[in-house]
């Protein structure tokens, strides 16, 4: 019995090997490993117990941590100075869960061919008995030192938020292991009267002893993301003004909008159901301060190339503009206006008329989108940020500003009463319309060359006229970021010619701008 208290640390590693091999004997290897926890020095034990899931091999990494957990927790509740035991266990076990392959799909899921699902039900057996422990001194006065460490080191368990939850397609109506597993982590942190709002909104002085800034953030967004979104444990989250928690949430979701795929899914979920309950026209200008939220919006709407994750977040766009007031819609759009992507500008641009229109009626007229504020927004509509030389076709929506002012001119008796305003803007519209006839008519002789030499190409058929002319102007073309000289010659006749159909559009459109200006 001394020998195997002072040695039996030495023969531990060899005896969990043969578990994780399934060897003949099983049993006996796990009553030896059991006699082990109880007779030798817990210090020890521990320490080489974590030497083991430090040292795990990459491919045996869930069959060790499933054959260690009954063991280690069977240890740990021996020890009386458990906690901070508690929490470096529980550290070194995430690091090793955090390697594992994520499961995506419901057949994955259920084969867990590499254990992560069985292990984060394990990992929530592990620490239920110390949870316990921490509920039973909550309701005692007499809580110790000892308890309350006990329950910052449970904390830990928060780190499994961002790894492997975050990552984890997570639904309600499909009770998964990974959605169990969220659930077991909210619970506990209920259970052990971790105020939530804390977590969540304001910065927490545990926060350096959990993990480092960027993860405690990944965490906390998954976690706000399982509480409004999942709406798991919902009940123990007190009642709030729903713009508060917008504006606190705005960081998280900015957050999972320059992430991953995952990540971006959960960002747009949880900006979808914090802007639910807010009411239209009542979000404050203030809210736009956070300029990275929405680079990263407009990175989606624009850059990503999943389509379903566009098209959630051009819904999500337009009811964020929607609940934003009068003000903030004014200098939303101002700071959208200058993407110089035209899809997003045809957007704003359409929003504004939207706005305009409503201004128009009774008891809804305000300075922003009536007055010399709303002049300063058609002067940024009304613009060619490369003069002559803009490509009208690639940069910038004209044919939604030329609409606008059209409708704009037609709707003009609000405008009229403001003699500054109505002159403003007659000369903003002059100098557009002026500079626009230019760059019409030298985009027109630019892409009537390119399609006149693109037809006389396809006449000669000829291959080696083709290598004669290796700077086409074609080639410097841009349509939807692919170049016209990629492009079938079929295609290209094509481009080409709904170009100078285009142009020819803008050019009604002006004629038609001046005819209701003489009028």
């Amino acid at each position: 019995q001394v020998i195997v208290k002072s040695m039996g640390c030495v023969i531990l590693a060899p005896l969990l090997n043969e578990v994780v091999k399934k060897a003949k004997g099983l049993d006996q290897y796990q009553a030896a490993i059991t006699h082990l926890t109880r007779t030798c020095r817990p210090n020890e034990l521990l320490d080489c117990m974590l030497e083991i899931i430090e040292g795990i091999d990459p491919g045996a990494i869930s069959e060790t941590i499933l054959a260690l957990l009954p063991h280690l927790q069977s240890l740990l509740r021996l020890d009386e100075g458990k906690a901070a035991c508690v929490g470096s266990t529980l550290s070194a076990l995430q690091k090793q869960l955090s390697r594992l392959p994520v499961p995506y799909t419901e057949q994955q899921e259920e084969a867990d061919e590499y254990g992560l699902c069985r292990c984060s039900a394990a990992l929530t057996v592990f620490t239920e008995p110390f949870v316990e422990e921490v509920k039973r001194t909550d309701g005692n006065c007499a809580a110790t030192a000892e308890d309350e460490e006990l329950k910052i080191e449970l904390l830990k368990c928060m780190r499994s938020l961002r790894e492997p939850l975050l990552e984890a397609e997570l639904k309600h109506d499909r009770r998964s292991p990974l959605w169990l597993f969220a659930v077991e982590i909210m619970v506990t942190l209920s259970a052990i009267k971790e105020p939530l709002p804390e977590l969540l909104f304001f910065s927490s002085l545990r926060e350096n002893i959990l993990m480092d800034n960027n993860q405690f953030k990944e965490a906390r967004a998954c976690l706000a993301y399982l509480l409004f979104v999942q709406l798991i444990t919902i009940d123990n989250f007190p009642a709030v003004f729903h713009v508060f928690i917008l504006q606190c949430n705005m960081e998280y979701i900015s957050h999972l909008l320059s992430k991953k795929e995952s990540h971006l899914l959960k960002g747009l979920a949880l900006f979808t159901k914090s802007l639910e309950r807010v009411q239209d026209n009542s979000l404050p200008v203030s809210l736009l301060d956070l300029k990275s939220f929405y680079s990263n919006l407009r990175r989606v709407l624009t850059d990503c190339p999943i389509q379903h994750l566009r098209e959630s977040g051009l819904q999500v766009f337009q009811v964020f503009i929607n609940k934003l007031d009068a003000e903030a819609k004014h200098k939303f759009f101002c700071m959208l206006k200058t993407s110089n992507h035209a899809g997003i500008e045809s957007y704003i641009i359409k929003n504004i008329r939207n706005q305009f229109e409503l201004s128009m009626k009774w008891g809804n007229a305000n300075e922003w989108f009536l007055g010399t504020e709303f002049i300063s927004l058609m002067t940024l509509v009304l613009c060619l940020p490369q003069g002559a030389q803009t490509d009208l076709l690639s940069s910038m929506d004209v044919m939604e500003s030329l609409n606008l002012l059209r409708y704009v001119l037609i709707r003009d008796e609000e405008l009229r009463t403001n003699e500054d305003v109505w002159e403003e803007l007659c000369r903003i519209k002059e100098e557009y319309l002026k500079m626009l006839r230019v760059c019409i008519s030298i985009s027109r002789a630019y892409y009537s060359s390119e399609l006149k030499a693109l037809r006389e190409d396809q006449k000669l058929k000829a291959k080696a006229r083709d290598a004669a002319r290796p700077t086409k102007l074609v080639k410097s073309i841009t349509v939807r970021k692919e170049k016209v000289s990629n492009m079938s010659p079929e295609v290209q006749h094509q481009v080409l010619q709904s170009a100078l159909v285009t142009f020819d559009l803008m050019e009604s459109l002006i004629v038609r701008i001046e005819e209701i200006t003489e009028e």
